[in-house]
C-alpha cells in the first residue's frame, strides 16, 4: 500500500511539472515567433499569400489575419485614378481579379523586388517595390511601389494601411527602391 502511494505522488508530482510545458506546446504563437514579430515579416506574408500555383487560391483568412479589422488599402486601378476599399473590399476586389482574369487555371505571382523598411516604437513604413505576373501569360511582368503603415499592437505588427501606385516614365521608380 505505501509503495502505491509513492507511486500516486510520483505520477501527480510528475504530472504537476509537465502540464505547463505540455499546454505551451500547444499554445498559439505569440510575439516574437513568426511573420507577426516584425513589420516586414507581416509585409513578406503578405505577398506569399496572394502568390499561388495554379489550381489554388489564396488562403483569405490568413491574408485578412494580417491587417487591422479597419483597414483602407489604396490601389491604383486606371492610369489616372485610384480606389479606397476596406479589408473586405480589397479581398473581394482580389478574387473579382481571380476570376476575371481565369488566374485559377495559371496562378498569380506578385514578388517584393526591393523593400525599404522604417520603424520606431509601435509604428512602422514598409515602401516595396514588386512585379506582379500571370505565369504563361503573354503580358510582361509589371511593377508596382505600395507603402505600407503598420503598427505594434498585442505583441504583433498589423498592416493599418496600404497605399499603391504603378511607376511609368514620368514617375519613375522612387530613388530608394532602385538598384
Amino acid at each position: 500500500m505505501n509503495n502505491l502511494r509513492c507511486l500516486t505522488r510520483l505520477l501527480v508530482c510528475c504530472w504537476i511539472f509537465c502540464l505547463p510545458f505540455a499546454l505551451a506546446a500547444q499554445a498559439p504563437r505569440t510575439s516574437g515567433e513568426g511573420p507577426e514579430a516584425t513589420a516586414e515579416g507581416v509585409v513578406t506574408e503578405l505577398y506569399d499569400l496572394v502568390t499561388f500555383d495554379a489550381g489554388a487560391t489564396p488562403d483569405w483568412d490568413k491574408v485578412r489575419s494580417l491587417f487591422l479589422d479597419e483597414a483602407i488599402i489604396v490601389l491604383r486601378t486606371t492610369r489616372t485614378e485610384s480606389t479606397q476599399f476596406t479589408l473586405e473590399g480589397f479581398v473581394q476586389d482580389f478574387v473579382n481579379f481571380i476570376e476575371r482574369a481565369n488566374v485559377e487555371q495559371t496562378g498569380f505571382v506578385e514578388e517584393i523586388i526591393r523593400m525599404e523598411s522604417m520603424a520606431f516604437r509601435d509604428i512602422a513604413h514598409v515602401l516595396v517595390l514588386y512585379e506582379a505576373h500571370i505565369p504563361g501569360g503573354d503580358r510582361p511582368p509589371s511593377q508596382g511601389v505600395d507603402s505600407f503603415q503598420l503598427i505594434k499592437k498585442d505583441g504583433r505588427w498589423w498592416i493599418v494601411s496600404i497605399t499603391n501606385d504603378v511607376p511609368n516614365p514620368d514617375n519613375p521608380v522612387p530613388a530608394e527602391l532602385r538598384n
